[in-house]
C-alpha cells in the first residue's frame, strides 16, 4: 500500500511541477509549452475577420468588396428611396414572379410572419400591434392606392414608422408577399382575384418598347445569309459569261 502511494505522490509532484514551468501559461505555439491539447482551438486555421496581416491591405483581414462586384445572389435595385423613386416603381415596377398557388401560398406564410402583427391578416390595418395601440395609423389596403411595384419598394426601404424588410426577406420573399398583398387589397376592394398562372403556362410578358429597327425584306434577308463559296462564284461567273454570249 505505502509503494503504490509513493508512486502516486511522486507522480502528481512531478506533473504540478511540469505544469508550472515557464514564466508564462502561454498556449501560443512559441510559448513556454512544448505540448498543446487541441491546438487548432486556440490557433484558427482561417483568417479572423480583423486579424492583422502584412499580406492584407492596411494590415488587416477585413477588407471592401472589389469595386463593381456584388454579392452572390443578391440583385441591385434601380429606384432610388425618395418620392420620386417611389412614384416611379409604383407606376412601372412589375412582379417578376407568376401568379401561381405555390408563390401566393408562400407569400402568404412570409405575410404572417412579418407584417400581419401590424396591417393584421386581412390587411385591414387591425394587427395586434394596433389593436393593443402600441402602434397606430396603420392604414387599410382597400383604402390605399397600392400597386405591387409600390408594395416591393416600401418593403426594400421602409415608410414612415416601418422600417425596410431588405435584410430579413430574399428578392422572391418580397414578390411572394406583393402577390398576397394584392389578393389581400382586391378581396378588401370587392375585386376578382387574378387567376392562377397553370403550370407549364408562360405568364405574359411585360410590355416592352416597340423596336424602331426597320425590319428587312426576305430579298433582304437572303441576301444576308451566309457569303458564297469560291466554287460558287467561279460557278456564277461562267454562267454570266454565257448569257453575254
Amino acid at each position: 500500500m505505502n509503494t503504490w502511494y509513493k508512486t502516486f505522490i511522486y507522480a502528481l509532484t512531478a506533473a504540478l511541477l511540469i505544469s508550472c514551468r515557464g514564466e508564462t501559461k502561454s498556449v501560443a505555439a512559441d510559448g513556454d509549452r512544448s505540448v498543446q491539447y487541441f491546438p487548432n482551438m486556440y490557433e484558427s486555421a482561417g483568417y479572423e475577420t480583423y486579424q492583422e496581416g502584412t499580406v492584407f491591405e492596411n494590415n488587416m483581414e477585413a477588407q471592401k468588396p472589389v469595386e463593381g462586384t456584388v454579392s452572390r445572389g443578391w440583385m441591385p435595385y434601380d429606384y432610388e428611396n425618395s418620392n420620386e423613386g417611389y412614384a416611379s416603381a409604383k407606376a412601372n415596377l412589375q412582379n417578376p414572379l407568376p401568379y401561381t398557388e405555390e408563390n401566393l401560398e408562400n407569400g402568404s406564410v412570409m405575410y404572417g410572419i412579418y407584417c400581419a402583427i401590424c396591417h393584421g391578416k386581412k390587411g385591414d390595418g387591425k394587427g395586434h400591434l394596433v389593436e393593443t395601440e402600441k402602434i397606430l395609423g396603420v392604414p387599410s389596403y382597400a383604402d390605399r392606392p397600392i400597386t405591387q411595384g409600390s408594395i416591393y419598394h416600401v418593403m426594400y426601404y421602409g415608410i414612415n414608422s416601418m422600417g425596410s424588410y431588405a435584410s430579413q426577406t430574399s428578392e422572391e420573399e418580397r414578390w411572394q408577399i406583393a402577390h398576397h398583398v394584392d389578393a389581400l387589397r382586391r378581396d378588401l376592394q370587392g375585386v376578382e382575384r387574378q387567376a392562377f398562372v397553370k403550370s407549364g403556362e408562360v405568364a405574359e410578358p411585360i410590355a416592352q418598347p416597340q423596336d424602331t429597327t426597320m425590319v428587312s425584306s426576305d430579298k433582304d434577308a437572303e441576301m444576308e445569309e451566309a457569303p458564297m463559296q469560291p466554287q460558287e462564284i467561279e460557278e456564277q461567273e461562267t454562267e454570266t459569261q454565257t448569257d453575254g454570249q
